[in-house]
């Protein structure tokens, strides 16, 4: 062995024990959850619960703080300009970190390059929708008369370029085109209201925004957006039974501001995984829709890069030119 190779060895060995002792000290005070959304919202809710029983297994507290505006962009950028410490987590979704970017100019971060993955959370599914009114009673016949009828149906969205906008321009190309009159709305439960009151004819959403309606009967559901029927619903239809392949959900999890330490990840990792192992945790989340998930910050990174490209791709497909 070279005097070199031994130097390189010693270096090797300091820089994992100096890893260790960090990861053994952490946390020495309370951590801060940013949700950059209202209370009430799915990722407020998993952010009180996971930071409950994480907290509860670390000895510290986990201080939820809702900063919600601009479609989740204030409290990210918050979170990105944070201290690389590990003591400030944010809930990241698919909305604000891999459409928002695509659509919406000057956000106020990079989605990609200012956070460090943690852990993801959960993803939910979307819902086709129709007023009753209408005479869709499957997938099929709404394909059938969307391209017999140019322009005649309407899609709701909660707005121009927002992930429902997006997901609806999935749907259209996957079924190979059609022409429909987009409506926007501010957001997902106005949304909703529209397509109840039956002043829009249709819309694509959260399943779990939609599911009340649903259940009323004052909407009409025509599928859910996964590749194969939801465990927990195997009565309900999905698009894919019509459209092979269709798939499209959102998904949330927990990011920290780029350069955290990867052993104090490890920890945050950990912890939100054993959180969610946690039956009455997993059956609160699993009650709105969500699926749950326990899987590497390395598997929420490779993620978060194939849905920020994936709606890169819709939006110029589109022509979308963000405002």
């Amino acid at each position: 062995m070279t005097h070199v190779t031994r130097i390189v060895l010693l270096l090797v060995a300091c820089a994992c024990v100096a890893g260790s002792a960090l990861a053994q000290k952490y946390p020495a005070k309370s951590i801060r959850i940013i949700v950059p959304q209202l209370p009430g919202d799915p990722c407020d809710i998993f952010g009180r619960l996971l930071g409950q029983r994480m907290g509860e297994r670390l000895g510290q507290q986990f201080v939820v703080d809702n900063r919600p505006g601009a479609g989740g962009t204030i409290g990210l950028a918050l979170a990105a300009q944070a201290p690389a410490d590990g003591y400030t987590i944010a809930c990241g979704q698919g909305g604000n970190m891999s459409v928002i970017p695509h659509t919406m100019k000057n956000v106020p971060y990079n989605a990609l390059k200012d956070f460090t993955p943690v852990a993801l959370i959960a993803t939910n599914y979307l819902a086709l929708v129709v007023h009753p009114s209408t005479p869709f009673r499957n997938v099929g016949e709404f394909i059938k008369y969307l391209k017999a009828n140019p322009g005649k149906v309407s899609f709701a969205s909660n707005g121009e370029g927002a992930f429902v906008h997006m997901a609806t321009e999935l749907f259209r190309s996957a079924v190979g085109g059609f022409e429909y009159l987009h409506i926007p709305f501010k957001g997902v439960p106005q949304m909703g209201q529209e397509i109840m009151a039956g002043r829009v004819d249709a819309g694509i959403s959260s399943f779990t925004g939609m599911y009340p309606f649903i259940q009323s009967g004052r909407v009409r559901l025509l599928g859910i957006a996964k590749a194969t029927r939801a465990p927990n619903y195997p009565d309900l239809p999905t698009i894919a039974e019509t459209v092979p392949g269709f798939e499209v959900g959102g998904w949330f999890g927990f990011v920290a501001p780029a350069n955290v330490p990867k052993e104090i990840i490890g920890v945050l990792n950990r912890e939100a995984n054993a959180a969610m192992k946690v039956p009455e945790v997993r059956a609160k989340l699993e009650q709105l829709g969500l699926e749950v998930w326990t899987e590497s910050p390395e598997h929420l990174g490779t993620l978060m890069k194939s849905e920020y490209d994936k709606y890169a791709k819709v939006a110029r497909a589109i022509g979308l030119v963000p405002k």
